[in-house]
């Protein structure tokens, strides 16, 4: 039987689970191992870090918070709320390899903040790696529909009907929950789906252009021709009163 070829950018595209599984499994083993390592120096300090670099919205002197607050958390019952799903999406982030991974991680990590520093509360800061857990989420959920991925799509279902309920958390009314942190973190979510999927497009018509296979893909797109992508990775949680 003859079968036309596919290229390798539409078998990316279309991988659920990432090429090296171990790989990314210690990845984001060792990455929540460091919050707790943080959380710790926090406990130790009694609660510096999170008052130094929370989010307050809408207050300059606190704008670093944008890099820094999906790394603290309140207490370890909301580090230990938080680490299933950071370690469960974000290694089913990394699908795309880990050039990729850190591509979408950064736009959530950067928009779902500077979003929450532009919309969230100026009389307490925010503080939490939910932000990027719900952009981890929506990127997933969201991500086979703009790929045009039935293997995606289908995954996307599946996580819907085991966590879909948290995605309410975008809603105001529960206090002490940044719901802004989630919102903007799901927003910027979407835009990193769209933004891999038209980067994973751009690659395909290359690779059948002139340039033939094996052209470089950008930063959203995976690295490199052949079935294994090659390297490209919360705001949110609490709302602390000042």
């Amino acid at each position: 039987m003859v079968s036309p070829l596919r290229s390798s950018s539409s078998r990316s595209v279309a991988r659920v689970l990432p090429a090296r599984p171990f790989a990314a499994a210690v990845a984001m083993a060792v990455f929540t191992f460091l919050l707790y390592v943080i959380e710790a120096v926090d406990q130790g300090t009694g609660g510096m870090l999170d008052r130094a670099g929370g989010i307050v919205s809408r207050n300059v002197d606190h704008l670093d918070g944008v890099v820094f607050s999906p790394l603290l958390h309140a207490n370890w019952d909301h580090l230990a709320g938080n680490t299933l799903p950071f370690l469960a999406f974000g290694f089913l982030a990394m699908a795309g390899g880990i050039r990729q991974f850190i591509a979408v991680t950064a736009t959530i990590w950067l928009l779902g903040g500077m979003g929450v520093w532009l919309i969230g509360p100026s009389d307490a800061s925010t503080i939490g790696a939910s932000g990027v857990i719900f952009g981890w989420l929506v990127f997933l959920l969201v991500r086979g529909f703009f790929a045009r991925s039935g293997k995606q799509i289908v995954l996307g279902l599946v996580l819907f009907f085991f966590w879909g309920g948290i995605l309410w958390g975008v809603l105001p009314g529960t206090p002490g929950v940044s719901w802004q942190a989630h919102l903007c973190g799901a927003l910027a979510g979407v835009l990193a789906a769209r933004l891999v999927a038209g980067a994973d497009r751009r690659r395909a018509r290359r690779e059948v252009g002139p340039g033939g296979p094996g052209a470089e893909g950008g930063g959203y797109g995976p690295a490199g021709p052949g079935p294994s992508p090659g390297g490209w990775s919360g705001a949110g949680g609490p709302v602390l009163p000042r």
